[in-house]
């Protein structure tokens, strides 16, 4: 079940990428894909950021040396239904193994190639599947097969997530389309997610990564399912400069579009959320810090009875006032504070609001998109996460997994 997700629209082909997909054998269900190859361009700029969690996987291990390695990425390979993590050094030979079978079929050094995974943690890569379907792979790339791409990726994923946009500069068309995989395990800290954007303007490789690490913060990184960080967290950014537009990260233009893609795949993974029926942006104002508002938001967002409460429809606004009390920030004045749900106002300085009744609240709190907001009235920062309720049918999912 998906919070008002739909299937993605017209994504529009990225001059100088191409990709294919298949089912290999990985998954159970042969009817769907878990294989996918992407191949740039030779002119292609590649940032990439990854998960944080320390148990990372062994294709993050690959790619992070490779990327290191190598001016040029050429290949990105993609297996979904099995993670490659906790798999010690057997785990790290089977991912390098991976990019020498593709290496081998292209003419290309292994470095040239990143692989990634996503999927079941602690069971070896089944490897013999992975390369024997690679030929295929190689054969049948196209500009067109964004779609399929988005499909073979997915795990838990109830609905593919791509997002595809296009803005003249110069007279000049240039697009950024992008995929996007995570349902469950979400938290990224660059979530299990992984997300593949790419453009063809012409970025050189020190303004890719300030264009990357200046949105990946307010979209990827704002969100969170069950304060899971994924062992396998991977986010790319490529630009192919197939359309000859030379842009960076000043072009305002250029980087209000590139947010947009990057929030709306952000979201849908909140939308498509594990057990989700309900979507939840949460607004923390006047904060003496950054990290204090986005501390607060995260300490409501993560707090289980908050978000049970938001399950059962419930306008129990004592546990939110309970997780601003409890979130370990700099400066809180409890007589400050406001609180509000939409536009109803719950608290005013700290004390409930003298117009505040429970039908306005529970009025709310039926909705499918809420908004939880928080002013602190003692700075001037803020911040916005994305997040979910906590269903019976989040259990059942992760309960039932590996089944």
């Amino acid at each position: 079940m998906s919070v008002g997700l739909s299937a993605p629209g017209i994504l529009h082909p990225i001059k100088g990428i191409k990709l294919a997909s298949c089912h290999s054998g990985i998954k159970k269900d042969a009817t769907v894909d878990d294989l996918v190859l992407m191949e740039l361009d030779e002119k292609s700029a590649v940032a990439a950021v990854f998960t944080t969690n320390k148990f990372c996987a062994a294709p993050v291990t690959v790619a992070k040396s490779h990327l290191e390695s190598v001016e040029t990425i050429r290949y990105l390979l993609i297996n979904s239904g099995n993670a490659n993590a906790g798999t010690g050094n057997e785990g790290i030979l089977n991912s390098v193994k991976t990019c020498i079978a593709v290496a081998e079929k292209t003419g290309l050094s292994e470095c040239s190639i990143l692989p990634f995974s996503t999927g079941v943690i602690g069971a070896q890569l089944p490897l013999e599947k992975i390369t024997s379907a690679i030929p295929g792979l190689l054969s049948n790339l196209s500009e067109t097969n964004w779609m399929a791409a988005a499909r073979g990726i997915m795990t838990t994923d109830t609905l593919p997530k791509a997002v595809s946009k296009q803005l003249k500069i110069n007279k000049k068309t240039v697009t950024i389309t992008g995929i996007c995989k995570g349902s469950g395990m979400i938290k990224p800290d660059m979530a299990t997610m992984l997300a593949y954007v790419a453009t063809d303007a012409q970025i050189d490789q020190e303004e890719l990564d300030n264009c990357l690490n200046r949105v990946v913060n307010t979209s990827f990184n704002s969100i969170t399912v069950d304060g899971d960080t994924s062992t396998n967290d991977a986010c790319l950014l490529i630009a192919t400069g197939g359309s000859g537009q030379v842009v960076d990260s000043k072009n305002v233009e250029f980087m209000s579009m590139l947010n947009e893609v990057f929030s709306q795949l952000a979201k849908s993974i909140i939308r498509d959320g594990e057990g989700a029926t309900k979507f939840i942006e949460i607004q923390v104002e006047q904060a003496a810090t950054v990290d204090d508002a986005r501390e607060l938001a995260y300490t409501i967002a993560h707090s289980p009875l908050v978000k049970t409460a938001l399950f059962a429809s419930d306008a129990n606004w004592g546990r939110i006032l309970a997780a601003i009390g409890r979130a370990d920030i700099s400066e809180l004045d409890i007589d400050r504070v406001d609180l509000y749900l939409d536009e109803v106002c719950l608290v005013e300085k700290g004390l409930p609001h003298k117009d505040y009744t429970e039908q306005k609240g529970s009025a709310v709190m039926q909705q499918q998109d809420i908004l939880i907001k928080v002013n602190l009235n003692i700075g001037e920062q803020s911040a916005t996460i994305w997040t979910t309720d906590l269903s019976y049918d989040y259990v059942k999912i992760n309960a039932e997994y590996r089944s």
